[in-house]
């Protein structure tokens, strides 16, 4: 079977050999900056919701001159979830890849926040407290620690026992920082110099005043509407506000919506993180708070998965699958 008649299959295991969360964050940068040029373009979220807290999503983008385009779709459940990335030939429509896309959802929802943090923290950030200890907890840590000098990571979650474990679980990861657990969220995030939320709250864990002049926030957990992870006085002390996705945080961000509904004045203050790349400027000096959205976007999981294909395909990883032939439809129940 020649590479022109197959589909290769990625599985987990081999995204994980093939692309490290550094690789991700590069190869996440690199999609924005071609976001920025008009050369990277984002399917609108959808999302539907049902059940308990049920929901259902897909996302997709576009990436010219790779003549590539591609969709990645999961269900949220009590249950779990198991997300699919699928790549096709943009030229052709032909299935170039389908990427088992847990691991490489952890690692692209990582380095976006990476990719935040690089661009609108203080360069010497040496404190990151986050909240939240859930399945993205770890790798948000490792994101924020590759990109600045982080000598202590302080962590808090509403469950003891899993803040304990989690405290644990970050020490043995071999980044290379303090670890402690902290009691309050209050505690987490004082005087830290990048704040980063990763919860499924519904009300807001923290507001303004645990914040210090000079933290940056990512704020990343809430990407529903019924979803709120800080208050809306932050707002009122943000130097730089931006998000990954303007279209997907207009729509579905309570947050960002209570703040500027349907204001276009007011949304001007909001601006996609691909434009704060593509400038290059970094953080102001003397600048406040800054704030950083995530939603999820496709071209975040386009690059990386884009990055983990390239990488397999020189590894020899992955299973090569016929390509789905045509077969006229059966008109009738007779066979």
């Amino acid at each position: 079977m020649s590479t022109e008649d197959a589909t290769l299959w990625i599985s987990e295991a081999d995204v994980v050999r093939a692309i490290s969360l550094p690789d991700a964050i590069d190869a996440l940068e690199h999609g924005l900056a071609l976001e920025a040029q008009g050369r990277a373009t984002n399917m609108e979220k959808t999302h539907l919701l049902w059940g308990e807290g049920h929901t259902l999503h897909a996302i997709g983008a576009t990436v010219e001159g790779e003549q590539v385009v591609g969709t990645k779709t999961w269900a949220h459940t009590a249950g779990g979830a198991t997300p699919l990335l699928l790549i096709w030939n943009s030229e052709t429509g032909r299935l170039r890849a389908v990427i088992e896309a847990f691991a490489l959802g952890q690692m692209r929802t990582a380095a976006v926040t990476g990719v935040a943090t690089r661009w609108m923290a203080r360069p010497d950030a040496a404190v990151l407290g986050q909240v939240g200890a859930g399945k993205q907890a770890l790798t948000q840590v490792a994101a924020v620690c590759a990109v600045r000098p982080i000598a202590q990571v302080r962590l808090f979650s509403r469950d003891s026992d899993r803040r304990t474990a989690f405290a644990q679980q970050v020490r043995s990861a071999g980044l290379g920082v303090e670890v402690v657990a902290a009691e309050t969220a209050a505690a987490c995030v004082a005087d830290a110099d990048v704040v980063t939320l990763v919860t499924r709250a519904r009300v807001p864990v923290l507001g303004s005043a645990e914040l210090v002049p000079g933290t940056h926030l990512n704020a990343i957990g809430a990407i529903s509407p019924e979803r709120e992870e800080f208050g809306q006085d932050v707002f009122e002390r943000c130097a730089s506000i931006g998000v990954d996705s303007l279209a997907s945080v207009r729509r579905l961000s309570k947050e960002f919506r209570t703040r500027f509904g349907e204001d276009e004045t007011a949304w001007q203050a909001v601006r996609p993180l691909s434009a704060l790349v593509a400038e290059g400027a970094g953080r102001r000096t003397g600048a406040d708070l800054t704030l950083f959205k995530a939603m999820g976007m496709g071209i975040s999981d386009l690059a990386v998965g884009l990055a983990a294909l390239r990488e397999a395909e020189a590894q020899g990883l992955g299973r090569r699958l016929p390509h789905p032939t045509k077969v006229k439809p059966r008109l009738t129940r007779a066979a």
